[in-house]
């Protein structure tokens, strides 16, 4: 997850400085947007991807419990690194929000 985050993020801020542009607050909107649905797609990716997994080991239509226990993990790491990451914006919201201008 933080792979893919940290790729986007630096595919927009290379393209921005390739471009010697300044990015209109619209654009960097629509930037943020779009990364955030990627990343969001990843995260609900690696869960179903899991759910999927799991049940076909509860059916009997896989034995590869490994495989399976992989598949879990990714997505329980996934999602705890989402988690992290939106702990961490909230709380730069916060100091932001707390500083006098």
């Amino acid at each position: 997850m933080n792979n893919n985050i940290n790729g986007v993020s630096h595919n927009i801020l290379s393209s921005a400085i390739n471009n010697n542009q300044l990015t209109s607050p619209g654009k960097a909107h629509a930037d943020f947007a779009n990364m955030l649905k990627t990343a969001i797609g990843k995260v609900n990716e690696a869960q179903t991807a899991s759910d999927k997994k799991t049940e076909q080991l509860a059916t009997g239509q896989i034995d590869d419990l490994h495989d399976v226990m992989i598949t879990a993990q990714k997505a329980s790491i996934t999602l705890e690194t989402s988690v992290q990451i939106q702990r961490k914006v909230i709380d730069a919201y916060n100091e932001i929000m707390r500083m006098q201008v």
